[in-house]
C-alpha cells in the first residue's frame, strides 16, 4: 500500500507550478507584444531612430528612442499629432524632404523634445501654432528652406530657446515680420545673422540691424460708414457753439439739410432744414458767435440766413443782388485783417463774380472780379503770405488775383498757362510747400506746385466725368479725390518719396460733386455728396498691417 494522500498533494503542487509558469509565460509574451518594434524604413539603434524614405511619420517607435531622424522622407506635411506616441523624443531632426508645410500642433506631446532641425528641406509655410507645446525646446533650426515669412507669435510659449537659425530663407521684411524684429530685441534666444530679400526698402539688409521703427505698418482707408437718402450737389461741415455739424444742399429737395452727431446711436441726424428752391450752395459762416448761412439758388435768388438761438431756427435777413448774382456755382468765405468776406463765382453770361464783407449788420458786395466770363469755381488761398483768389471759368484758363491790402481789392496777378476748360481749383499744403489740384470733366486732372513765381505741373491723372478733385488731409495723411461720373471715384494718397500721389482705394459714388472732412469724438469722417444717387459718409481707419 502507498501514501494516497502524498500522492494527491504532489500532484497538486505540480499543477500549482506549471499554472504559475503559464502564466509568467504569457506575461513575457505580452511584454514583448506591447514593445513596439522598429518601423519599416527607418534603422533603430538603442535609443535613436533614423527613417529614409518613408511616406509619412511612422506612429510608433521603441519606447527607448530619443533621438528621431527623417531623411530623404516623401511626405509634404508634418500634421498635427504626428508625435504623440512619442513622448520621449529629445531631438527630432528633418532634412533633405520634401517638406512644405507645417501644421497646428506638429509638436504636440513631446514635453521634452529640446533639439529640433528642420533644415534643407521646402518648407514655405509654418502655421501659427505649429510649435505650441515645446516648452522645453532650447534649439530650433528652420535653415535652408523656402520661407518668406513667419506667423505672428510662432514662438510664443517657447520660452527655453536659446538658439533659433534662420539661414538660407528668402525673408521678406516686411510689416508682417516687423514681429520678428520686436521679438529679437526682447528674447534671450541667438540667432545667426539673416538677410532681407525685401521689400527694396531693405533688400540685403541684416534683419538683425533693423529696429521696430524701420517699418511703416501703418495704412489708412475710408470705409464706409452711413448711407443718406437723399441727393445732394454740395457739402459743408462746420463747428458752432460746442457742436460739430454738416449741411448738404439738395437741388431737387430745394433744401439745406443739416445734420448733427448722435453720440448715443453714433450715427449722423436731423438738425434743422432751410427751405430754398434749386439749391446749389449752403455755405455756413461764424461770425462773432453767430451763425450766418449764404444759400445760392439757380432760381428766385440767392438769400443770407441768420440761426436764431433763441427761436431755434434759422430766420432770413438779406438777399443778395440777382443782378450781380444770375447763376452761382460755388462760395468761398475768408477772413482777411480780421475783415469777414464771402465771394460768390457766378457762371452765367450776365452775372459777375462779386466778393461781399460783412459790415457789422449785413452783407454788402464789395468788389466785383470780372464779369462775362462763366466762372465755375472760387478757390481763396495765400500764397507767400498774401490773400489770393484763383477763379476757373468755361471760357479761360484759371486767374489768379491777389489781395491789395493798401486797395483793399483783389488785383489780377497771373492766369495758370496750357490749363483751359479747368472746372475747379483747391489747394493743400505738403511740410510747408502749397499745391493745387484742377478738375478737367474730360482730359486730363493735374496736380501743380508753386514755385515762387508760377505753378508748375506735377503730375497728370486722367479724367473722365469729372466735376470734383478734392484734397483733404487727415493728420499726417494727405489725399487727394477724384470723382467720377462714369466710373469709379479714385482715392490718391501722398507718397513722401516721390512727391507724388499714389493710388489708395476706390469708392462707389454716383456722380460725386463734392467731398469735406469733418472731425467728432477723435473720429474722422468724409462726408461725399451725389448728384445722382444716396450721398454717402466714410469713416477714416488706421489699419496695422503688422498685426
Amino acid at each position: 500500500m502507498g501514501y494516497p494522500g502524498r500522492a494527491v498533494a504532489g500532484w497538486k503542487g505540480w499543477t500549482l507550478l506549471l499554472w504559475v509558469a503559464a502564466v509568467s509565460c504569457i506575461l513575457a509574451d505580452g511584454r514583448r507584444v506591447r514593445q513596439a518594434r522598429c518601423p519599416a524604413g527607418c534603422t533603430c539603434t538603442k535609443d535613436n531612430a533614423l527613417c529614409e524614405n518613408v511616406r509619412s511619420v511612422p506612429h510608433a517607435f521603441p519606447s527607448d528612442v530619443v533621438s528621431l531622424s527623417f531623411v530623404k522622407s516623401g511626405f509634404n506635411e508634418i500634421v498635427g499629432g504626428s508625435f504623440v506616441h512619442t513622448p520621449a523624443l529629445q531631438l527630432l531632426l528633418f532634412t533633405a524632404n520634401t517638406l512644405d508645410l507645417i501644421d497646428e500642433d506638429s509638436f504636440m506631446g513631446l514635453p521634452h523634445l529640446e533639439y529640433l532641425f528642420i533644415e534643407n528641406n521646402q518648407i514655405a509655410s509654418i502655421s501659427p501654432h505649429a510649435f505650441r507645446g515645446l516648452k522645453a525646446l532650447i534649439h530650433l533650426s528652420l535653415a535652408y528652406n523656402n520661407l518668406e515669412t513667419l506667423p505672428r507669435d510662432v514662438f510664443k510659449g517657447m520660452d527655453a530657446l536659446t538658439k533659433v537659425d534662420l539661414r538660407g530663407n528668402n525673408l521678406i521684411c516686411d510689416c508682417k515680420l516687423k514681429w520678428l524684429v520686436e521679438w529679437m530685441h526682447h528674447t534671450n534666444a541667438t540667432l545667426d545673422q539673416i538677410y532681407c530679400s525685401g521689400p527694396p526698402v531693405h533688400q540685403g539688409k541684416k534683419i538683425n540691424d533693423l529696429l521696430p521703427h524701420s517699418f511703416d505698418c501703418i495704412i489708412a482707408e475710408f470705409a464706409s460708414y452711413q448711407s443718406l437718402k437723399f441727393e445732394s450737389i454740395s457739402v459743408g461741415a462746420f463747428a458752432f457753439g460746442e457742436d460739430q455739424f454738416v449741411v448738404f444742399a439738395q437741388p431737387f429737395a430745394g433744401t439745406c439739410s443739416f445734420l448733427e452727431w448722435d453720440h448715443v446711436e453714433m450715427t449722423f441726424r436731423t438738425y434743422d432744414t432751410i427751405e430754398s428752391t434749386s439749391t446749389v450752395v449752403c455755405k455756413p459762416m461764424v461770425i462773432d458767435d453767430h451763425l450766418f448761412v449764404i444759400v445760392a439758388q439757380l432760381f428766385g435768388g440767392s438769400h443770407i440766413y441768420k440761426r436764431d438761438t433763441s427761436a431755434n431756427r434759422f430766420i432770413k435777413i438779406q438777399d443778395i443782388d440777382i443782378l450781380k448774382i444770375r447763376k452761382p456755382n460755388d462760395i468761398e468765405t475768408f477772413v482777411i485783417d480780421g475783415e469777414s468776406f464771402f465771394v460768390i463765382a457766378d457762371s452765367s453770361k450776365a452775372g459777375s463774380t462779386t466778393v461781399y464783407k460783412w459790415n457789422g449788420n449785413g452783407f454788402y458786395s464789395h468788389q466785383s472780379l470780372h464779369p462775362w466770363f462763366r466762372d465755375t469755381d472760387v478757390e481763396y488761398l495765400e500764397i507767400s503770405g498774401k490773400p489770393h483768389l484763383i477763379l476757373s471759368s468755361s471760357s479761360q484758363r484759371p486767374v489768379v488775383y491777389q489781395w491789395n491790402r493798401s486797395k483793399k481789392q483783389f488785383e489780377r496777378r497771373t492766369d495758370i498757362p496750357d490749363m483751359e476748360d479747368v472746372f475747379s481749383v483747391k489747394h493743400f499744403q505738403v511740410k510747408g510747400e502749397l499745391f493745387i489740384c484742377l478738375t478737367r470733366f474730360i482730359g486730363d486732372s493735374k496736380v501743380m506746385r508753386w514755385d515762387g513765381a508760377m505753378f508748375k505741373e506735377v503730375q497728370t491723372f486722367p479724367s473722365r466725368g469729372s466735376m470734383v478733385f478734392q484734397p483733404v488731409s487727415v493728420g499726417n495723411w494727405q489725399y487727394s479725390i477724384l470723382g467720377s461720373d462714369y466710373s469709379l471715384t479714385q482715392v490718391y494718397q501722398w507718397d513722401a518719396e516721390t512727391s507724388q500721389f499714389v493710388p489708395s482705394q476706390e469708392l462707389n459714388i454716383q456722380a460725386p460733386r463734392a467731398f469735406s472732412l469733418v472731425s467728432i469724438d477723435s473720429r474722422v469722417f468724409l462726408l461725399a455728396s451725389s448728384f445722382k444717387g444716396k450721398t454717402q459718409i466714410y469713416e477714416h481707419l488706421m489699419i496695422d498691417l503688422s498685426n
